[in-house]
């Protein structure tokens, strides 16, 4: 038996940590739900655990992480297709096992198995590789457990899976161009100063004369460069590696995230696509019939943005002290009125789940709209930062020239 480290959040929703002795991490996250515990997250605490079971592990996650979202689509789908036409979930694991192309999934799926065979349910046996399904996956095949609707909630599933998916694709199509062009003017500049201005600063030392000021600063910046290239790299690469570990720790995160909703045209596409994901998963939750505490706990973890995720924690905190959604809602200060404006409608008339898919598609159509219209709002931005280098440039290079020519016409 090894010790585990464990930490997790409790049926009042606050934090809680510990430890317990189990042969695997699977067994904790039983032992953890039975005694109301959701946990965020299990390792071992003790260095002394078998070598056996810590090459497990390590097979586990890298096993684990090489299965691809797409193929947990495909696994849902089917799951559906399957239980819809009444096949038992061990003949239709094992069916699934045997026509798996991908040997990590054929893995995960075996584990399935023997887990079911020793007298785990479906949800438990899913629970035991967090790393390839989400706590809002397990929870929703848990309530699709209780409520013998297994066919439906995996149906949902594929629906929010894909949904994601197709976010998550809109989000980087949309930062596709911006990046490439800052890109393409970053190596543009490095090229010119290390190779276009130190050609002309040797044209220019023949003048013998005093040069304008723009000129001197291209060619110290120039010089700077050139000289100092290597120091250049190092802080370049030294500030990479201090902002990924910075963003790493939950405070940068926070901060980051919470810059990025900020950011000039991107910032409104992340906020509106993370509300669109937010919006969806609560209306599978409240559709699926999880409580709204413990459906916002898990929304909570699925939306991939620290400060949202604080927004949506406060959510959870002022309905568990008796408040409305729609209290709740307006105090995060993230939605605009016409989304409390439906909130408000869904409590009284009972249909949350309804307004709330009403609300993600709202936004999705946003999102949707934004991604079409991106280049365009970018390009005078684009234009405009291409139009003051090349003056810089211009002024900087050909003033020399200029004044040259000028000096030679009064001769």
């Amino acid at each position: 038996m090894a010790v585990f480290a464990y930490q997790g959040r409790n049926a009042q929703g606050d934090k809680v940590s510990g430890t317990l002795e189990g042969a695997e991490s699977g067994e904790i996250a039983d032992q953890l739900f039975k005694l109301g515990i959701s946990p965020l997250e299990i390792r071992l605490a003790q260095g002394v655990a078998s070598a056996a079971h810590t090459v497990s592990l390590f097979e586990r996650f890298m096993r684990e992480k090489k299965i691809e979202p797409l193929e947990l689509m495909l696994f849902s789908r089917q799951m559906h297709t399957l239980l819809k036409a009444g096949v038992p979930i061990m003949r239709a694991l094992a069916g699934l096992q045997e026509s798996s192309q991908n040997p990590a999934f054929t893995a995960v799926l075996q584990d399935m198995r023997e887990s079911l065979d020793s007298g785990r349910e479906l949800s438990a046996a899913l629970r035991r590789h967090p790393r390839v399904f989400s706590s809002f996956y397990v929870s929703m095949v848990q309530v699709g457990e209780m409520t013998g609707m297994l066919d439906e909630t995996f149906m949902r599933l594929y629906s929010h899976l894909e949904f994601e998916k197709d976010m998550k694709e809109r989000i980087k199509g949309a930062m596709r161009y911006p990046m490439m062009v800052l890109a393409a003017m970053g190596i543009a500049i490095v090229i010119v100063n290390i190779f276009v201005i130190p050609a002309f600063a040797k044209v220019f030392a023949g003048f013998h004369t005093e040069l304008p000021l723009m000129t001197r600063m291209l060619m110290g910046f120039s010089s700077f460069m050139v000289d100092f290239w290597p120091l250049l790299l190092a802080m370049a690469i030294a500030a990479v590696v201090g902002f990924r570990a910075y963003i790493n720790t939950l405070e940068g995160r926070y901060r980051w995230d919470k810059y990025k909703l900020e950011i000039p045209i991107a910032g409104k596409i992340i906020m509106k696509s993370t509300l669109a994901r937010f919006a969806r998963s609560m209306a599978l939750a409240f559709k699926s019939g999880i409580p709204i505490i413990q459906g916002l706990n898990v929304v909570a973890m699925v939306v991939d943005n620290e400060f949202m995720r604080s927004r949506i924690e406060q959510m959870r905190d002022g309905v568990e002290r008796g408040e409305s959604i729609l209290r709740t809602a307006v105090a995060t200060g993230v939605f605009n009125s016409t989304v409390l404006q439906m909130i408000a409608v869904g409590e009284e008339t009972g249909d949350m789940d309804g307004l709330m898919f009403e609300i993600a598609g709202m936004y999705e159509r946003d999102v949707e709209y934004e991604v079409k219209t991106l280049a365009q709002q970018i390009e005078p931005i684009m234009i405009v930062v291409l139009g003051v280098l090349v003056l810089i440039l211009a002024l900087g290079i050909f003033l020399p020239m200029w004044d040259l020519g000028r000096a030679a016409l009064h001769r």
